[in-house]
């Protein structure tokens, strides 16, 4: 072992994380505290220490540790079934990705019995997490919601753990580990955008409410039309169209309410991948299902995430802490209930312009479907990888298949079937 890099020796379990992310993880403040070197808790290189050592440098040193993240590693520790742990299980755990090394008074002191760890980050997975649930003793100290002295950005970070995370371990190390950089950009973009396209057209079209009846609402480049199916931007980007102001308000609410929390604890990536997930198979589910219908606005990416969301608070109701949950899972369902019901009554009311219908409503189910499958899995597996949850992959390739399916429907149906198709805009 050189005073470099400590090559990972071992295949560890899900508590190490090694995903090749490029980016360099830097030691958190904790690790300058505990001696890591594997010389003295792991002399054979076997890639284990036994658990009575790991416990014998918690005791020694774990007053100077985060009392959360030192209650995650006595919970690993008592959770071993055979004695030992993963040597980088439990390096990972003094890791965190978002917070920097303190610089020169700590790089001569620990130069030589010191490990900066790189290409790390701290994605557990479920062995991990049973060794936090299967541990032989309760965790203790008390909850996040007993701390005071907290700033306002501190108080959101745990009011938002609180609203999305079922477990007080979870919570915990999410409060610890979380700042805001990066912030929660990509649902304000999008929602910006959205809100940007609209006052445009709002302008152009002379009108705010109900700008689908204009004539020229679906001469834009953006919206879905089943004559200009062969423009395949349009199967993502109708999400920046709306029919009205009442429309991008509902949808708009929603996606904040909920999509904002979710990106903050799960990330921009996954967060991203289930809306466009759902923004993708709502427009599908409408060139299936209702071939000669137009599609617009942000309901498939937000009744992905919606459904996502509400499905794994029921799924976790009891070690949900959220206030007034039952009511407001009540009031959200009554705000899609409204939107949904808003747009199947405009999907039949008589279109303003025959014989092209008003945009249908299909795509509110696609998000839907989404959310219940793609979403809920992605939620529930919280820091850990997803390419290791076989739930995962069994989602991805039926949705994948019906991306393929719906392709080759797209192609061929429509002139196997001679649907009569409005004209194009």
């Amino acid at each position: 072992m050189t005073t470099g890099t400590r090559e990972t020796q071992v295949n560890s379990s899900p508590a190490v994380a090694a995903n090749a992310e490029g980016e360099e993880i830097e030691v958190l403040e904790s690790i300058d505290i505990l001696p890591v070197a594997s010389e003295d808790y792991d002399p054979e290189n076997s890639g284990f220490i036994s658990t009575e050592r790991f416990r014998d440098l918690l005791m020694a040193h774990g007053s100077e540790l985060d009392p959360h993240k030192l209650e995650v590693l006595l919970a690993l520790a008592d959770g071993s079934a055979d004695g030992k742990i993963c040597y980088q299980d439990f390096v990972n755990l003094l890791l965190c990705p978002h917070r920097k090394k303190r610089r020169t008074e700590n790089k001569d002191r620990f130069r030589g019995g010191c490990q900066t760890y790189k290409n790390m980050s701290n994605k557990r997975s479920n062995s991990f997490r049973r060794a936090i649930l299967q541990g032989s003793r309760q965790l203790k100290g008390c909850s996040l919601r007993d701390e005071a002295g907290l700033g306002l950005p501190q108080r959101l970070v745990r009011h938002v753990a609180y609203e999305t995370l079922p477990r007080e371990v979870d919570r915990k190390w999410y409060f610890d580990s979380y700042t805001y950089c990066p912030p929660p950009w990509l649902i304000l973009a999008i929602t910006i955008a959205e809100v940007a396209v609209f006052m445009h057209y709002g302008f152009q079209l002379e009108r705010l409410v109900l700008q689908v009846s204009s004539p020229s609402f679906l001469k834009s480049p953006l919206p879905y039309h089943p004559q200009l199916r062969a423009q395949t931007w349009r199967y993502l980007s109708y999400i920046f169209m709306h029919t009205g102001i009442e429309h991008l308000s509902l949808n708009m609410a929603m996606q904040l309410l909920v999509g904002v929390p979710l990106e903050m604890v799960h990330g921009a990536l996954r967060i991203g991948l289930v809306y466009l997930c759902g923004v993708l198979a709502g427009s599908l589910a409408v060139s299936v299902t209702d071939m000669t219908a137009p599609v617009v606005g942000s309901s498939g990416g937000v009744y992905a995430l919606v459904s996502a969301h509400l499905a794994n608070v029921v799924m976790n109701w009891s070690g949900m802490k959220c206030q007034f949950k039952l009511f407001r899972m009540a009031m959200a369902l009554v705000c899609m209930s409204v939107e949904f019901g808003r747009a199947v009554w405009l999907r039949f009311y008589p279109p303003a312009f025959p014989p092209c219908p008003n945009p249908s409503f299909v795509a509110h189910l696609g998000g839907v479907a989404v959310g219940l499958t793609l979403g809920v899995v992605v939620l529930q597996n919280y820091e850990q990888r997803l390419q290791e949850q076989s739930l995962f992959w069994i989602f991805f390739f039926v949705y994948s298949l019906f991306v393929l399916c719906a392709v080759f429907w797209n192609i061929f149906a429509y002139s196997l079937l001679d649907v009569r198709l409005p004209p194009p805009p």
